[in-house]
């Protein structure tokens, strides 16, 4: 995966249109379906700039955040400094982690599993949340959909602008398998009124519901429920992201 050196620096102006707090109150709510949640520890995987991180502090989970950028983390530790929130952040490959001791909710928000190449690198976080959790500790995440790769992403150009920054983003899609190629040039505004480039890629799969469901039994887990567009009614065919609700019921420490 990318470590988005550049996008990183543009990500929060770039994502202003997400309501992370209304986001984390979400996953809140979905948590509070099946567990108690006093004391929790909870593991934000692929935090990036920690703004749900923020928002699951600010509702009272003990927060560790694990992201694969330290640019994105920088930004994060920014924003724990200005909050005064105990979040602790790791500098990790969620595909490799390693944690001091178990936690009782992981969370994997805004299609991170769709960077991961391939299946067997989704296995692997599987396996590493089932890992480092509680039994009965549950595992909530999100995936874009097919239906999202091929008609919504597609071979799509958008473009973007803030006071300080302007961005090219587009994509490309590969039909025989919906991942969806990344390129993003940035142009950003100087002092002295010229603009400088840089630019970053990346890339997204569409995983199935089978497979996905499939890969969470085989790693220790027992799907709970699984959602439509951050609601709380089943997927449809036009469903964009589906959020998934499993529970840890085998895990690597106990097999």
């Amino acid at each position: 995966m990318s470590v988005y050196s550049a996008f990183a620096r543009y990500y929060d102006e770039l994502t202003a249109n997400i309501d992370y707090g209304k986001r984390g109150r979400y996953f809140d709510e979905i948590i509070r379906k099946f567990k108690e949640t006093e004391g929790s520890i909870l593991l934000d995987l692929a935090c990036g700039t920690g703004s749900i991180s923020e928002v699951m502090a600010e509702l009272g989970y003990d927060v560790i955040g694990v992201d694969n950028s330290d640019e994105m983390l920088g930004t994060a530790l920014d924003k724990k400094f200005d909050s005064g929130h105990n979040i602790q952040y790791l500098c990790q490959d969620m595909r490799r982690l390693d944690m001091y001791g178990t936690i009782d909710v992981a969370i994997c928000a805004l299609d991170s599993i769709n960077h991961l190449p391939s299946l067997e690198d989704v296995r692997k976080v599987f396996e590493n949340v089932a890992f480092f959790s509680e039994l009965g500790g549950l595992f909530i995440f999100d995936v874009n959909t097919a239906y999202k790769h091929r008609h919504i992403l597609a071979n799509n150009t958008f473009t973007y602008e803030t006071d300080s920054v302007y961005c090219i983003w587009e994509n490309t899609l590969v039909p025989e398998t919906d991942e969806v190629k990344i390129d993003l040039e940035f142009f950003e505004l100087e002092e002295n009124g010229l603009y400088s480039r840089s630019s970053d890629s990346f890339s997204e799969k569409a995983y199935s519901e089978e497979d996905i469901e499939r890969l969470l039994e085989e790693c220790g887990f027992e799907l709970l429920a699984k959602y439509g567009d951050d609601s709380f009614s089943p997927p449809e065919e036009t469903s964009q992201r589906i959020v998934y609700a499993a529970r840890c019921i085998r895990n690597g420490q106990t097999v």
